[in-house]
C-alpha cells in the first residue's frame, strides 16, 4: 500500500522551496518566475500526458501523470492552496453524478 501522506510531504516541501534560492531549486525557480511560468509548465505536462496515453505505454503514462500532478501541486502552492483542498472537493463530489455536479457548478456561475 502506498503512503497517502506523500501528498502532504510533497506539499510541505513545495512550501519550503518558496524561500529557497532559485538557482539551487527547480521549484523555487518556478516560483520566482511567477504564475505564467508555472501555468506553462502545467500545460506542457498536460500535453505530454495526452501523448503518453496515446502511445499505449502504461509506465510512460504513469510517469507523465506524476509530472502533471507535481506541477499542479506547484500551482496550488503558488495560489496558497494544497492537496487537502483538492481532496475536500473530490470528497464533496463523491456520490454525485458528473452531470449533476457540472450543472451545479454552472448554476453557481450564473
Amino acid at each position: 500500500m502506498i503512503d497517502v501522506k506523500i501528498l502532504e510531504r510533497i506539499a510541505n516541501t513545495l512550501e519550503s522551496r518558496k524561500a529557497a534560492d532559485p538557482t539551487a531549486s527547480y521549484v523555487s525557480s518556478l516560483f520566482s518566475k511567477g504564475q505564467d511560468a508555472i501555468l506553462k509548465k502545467v500545460g506542457e505536462e498536460a500535453v505530454e500526458t495526452i501523448m503518453a496515453a496515446k502511445d499505449e505505454d502504461a509506465l510512460h503514462l504513469v510517469r507523465e501523470i506524476a509530472d502533471l500532478w507535481f506541477h499542479s501541486m506547484i500551482l496550488l502552492s503558488f495560489k496558497g492552496l494544497g492537496p487537502s483542498d483538492v481532496l475536500a472537493e473530490l470528497a464533496r463530489r463523491e456520490g454525485i453524478s458528473g452531470i449533476e455536479e457540472k450543472l451545479g457548478r454552472m448554476e453557481i456561475k450564473e
